[in-house]
Order: C-alpha cells, then structure tokens, then sequence
C-alpha cells in the first residue's frame, strides 16, 4: 500500500516521517534589546532564540507565514506583521516600507536560499543578522515503499533526502514552497501545496491517494 512520507519531524497520523536532517541550536550574547524589530522566516530560529534569550519576546516581530505567527504567539512574543505571500524573496518586498528607519535583525539559519536580506539593504533597511540554528543530514534506515508520496518541507529535506535516496518513477513529490520546489532535481514532477503548511501538504497528499 502507498504511503505518506513527511520529511520532518512533526507527527501526523497515518503519515510516516522521515527524519533525514536534525536541527541544531545556536547560542548567542547578543543585547536583542539594542532592536526595533525581529525577523523570523523559521520556527526554528524562534525556538533557538526562545531557549537562550527571552528578551525577544519584548520586541515586534515580522514573521514570514502564519505557523510561524502561531508558535510566536504561544510563547508570548510580539507579532507586528505576518507575511501575506509566505516566501522570502516577497516577505522581505512587504517589509521594506513596514522597516524604515527601524534597526531590524533577522534571526536565521546558517544556510538561507532566499534573497531577503539583499533586498532589505538594497532598500536601505539597517538590517543585522544572527545566526540561531544550523540543519545537518542525519542517516535513515527507512526502506521506501512504492507509489508513495513524499512531502518536502524544505531545501535542506530535499538535499537530506537524496543524499540517501534515490528517485523511483512511482513516487510523488508534494513540496511546502516555490524554494523548496527549486532544489528539486529537473526530471521529478511535483505539487505544489496552496498555503505553507504541512496541514496543507498532507491534505493534498491524502487526495492524491484517493
């Protein structure tokens, strides 16, 4: 029977992960109150952020997608703006006039794809970044199924998982994004899920397997 693989570690029922990347935290001595304003583009950066320095709880935060306003929001930080088109590069043109004159850092992952920060400085935004989190390819022993469907959740999920993988014809792709979209290799088909979400990437899988 075909299933359902989620490259993530987050739980769904009758979806399998596969855990082919782990995320480690990144500490810093950084004053955050010397700020205006927070950029998150991840969950993950909130989470590193949340686990060493509580201060940024104190101060807006312009948050790409609405999980990521979620997960701000139940820790009880400060949302000043969610994006509206849940991708970086259009995240940082929605930002521009919303950062003016406003000392801004945009807490962010060793590795990005998007060009957010050159835009921002190319529109004269005071912009620093702090590095919070880094993702490393982890090892799986999972033997794929046939005619199953994988959703990708990020660049790094797809570098991850053919690191290990190779593709098979039966299998269907379901990515979270038009970035995550982009790092996949040419010959593979794929479906673009209508919002940022996993919710949204599983929803479209189940009905593909219908």
């Amino acid at each position: 029977m075909a299933k359902i693989y989620l490259l993530s570690n987050q739980k769904y029922s009758n979806v399998e992960n596969i855990e082919v990347f782990q995320i480690k935290y990144i500490k810093s001595n950084i004053n955050l109150l010397d700020y205006d304003a927070l950029i998150f583009t991840s969950k993950n950066a909130v989470y590193s952020m949340d686990s060493f320095n509580k201060d940024w709880k104190k101060i807006p935060s312009f948050v790409i997608a609405p999980k990521t306003a979620q997960i701000i929001e139940k820790l009880g930080g400060n949302i000043a703006f969610t994006g509206l088109t849940s991708h970086g590069n259009e995240f940082a043109k929605e930002l521009v006039d919303l950062l003016r004159n406003k000392k801004v850092l945009y807490i962010k992952a060793l590795k990005t794809v998007s060009n957010l920060v050159e835009i921002l400085k190319e529109n004269k935004i005071l912009l620093d970044e702090l590095v919070a989190y880094e993702t490393t390819c982890k090892q799986s022993n999972i033997i794929l199924e046939d005619n199953s469907i994988f959703i990708f959740t990020s660049p790094s999920s797809v570098e991850c998982f053919f690191k290990q993988y190779s593709w098979n014809d039966s299998y269907k792709a379901i990515v979270i994004g038009k970035t995550t979209a982009d790092y996949l290799p040419n010959h593979i088909n794929y479906q673009i899920s209508s919002q940022t979400s996993i919710d949204e990437c599983i929803n479209l899988a189940k009905q593909s397997l219908i």
